[in-house]
């Protein structure tokens, strides 16, 4: 059986690719478990300073894989369903928890806990045909899971969000741009080569300003105040100008040079 996901690297780039294309990337327990290994590790793995998440095929996620979960002897059908369920909302908090900003590159339709994937990167470019929905309510579910109703609404706002999460209507490209949800519309033949350039921006910074970066937008989505998120940036800043990359980055500004930096 073909490993569910591929990993390449190009420097401290790597790139994670959905490698079920004739299932339309569906999440079946094989991929899931990878995914949660993968993120899992990324938390030693300072070496690796961003990662992008695409998907071979004509879709970038279907979905759950109905059939792509087998039963374990004992099991009642109430623990199977939890199994499967924070089994891939454990992939989502693994995304948003590691160190590394998540680029995602997605195709096609992104549907249900494909669409999820999409919120728990950081940062998403789609193609033309891309198109979106949440697709649980279809299925006689809520229409809350797998973080949509906790993203959702911080990305597009609450009219567009309630509107997805209470019909399951697709939104195409040009909306999910207007609405916020995607930071461009590429052509498929350049969105990795932008997901590059964008990876290539941040590695800029310092290792460690990169990955508490991060970790204060994350934070600070649900800061109690305009005081609360302050207090953060200023912590994060002067533990910051402490570090030896901070000096190297200050002196190559001065000499007109690219830094050097040892993350330390």
């Amino acid at each position: 059986m073909a490993d569910p996901i591929q990993i390449t690297s190009n420097g401290a780039v790597e790139t994670v690719t959905l490698s079920r294309p004739e299932a339309l990337n569906a999440m079946d327990e094989p991929m899931i478990l990878a995914l949660q290994d993968y993120f899992r590790a990324l938390a030693d793995r300072p070496q690796v300073r961003v990662v992008i998440l695409n998907a071979e095929g004509r879709a970038f996620c279907a979905g759950l894989d109905l059939k792509g979960w087998a039963p374990r002897a004992n099991e009642g059908a109430v623990h199977g369903g939890w199994r499967t369920q924070r089994a891939i909302a454990t992939v989502m908090q693994l995304m948003r928890s590691c160190p590394q900003p998540v680029i995602a590159c997605a195709q096609g339709a992104a549907c249900g806990g494909g669409m999820s994937l999409l919120l728990a990167s950081d940062v998403r470019y789609c193609t033309p045909d891309f198109r979106m929905n949440a697709a649980y309510i279809r299925i006689g579910l809520g229409g809350c899971d797998m973080g949509s109703s906790y993203f959702l609404p911080r990305l597009v706002g609450s009219s567009l969000a309630s509107e997805m999460i209470l019909s399951g209507r697709f939104v195409g490209a040009e909306r999910a741009l207007a609405a916020g949800f995607v930071s461009e519309i590429v052509d498929p033949a350049g969105i990795t080569d932008t997901a590059m350039a964008l990876a290539a921006d941040m590695l800029l910074a310092s290792p460690m300003g990169l990955r508490l970066s991060k970790d204060v937008l994350n934070r600070n989505i649900d800061a109690t105040g305009f005081e609360a998120a302050l207090a953060l940036e200023d912590r994060q800043q002067i533990m910051l100008s402490m570090t030896a990359d901070y000096a190297e980055a200050r002196r190559a500004f001065a000499e007109k040079r690219a830094p050097q930096y040892l993350d330390r």
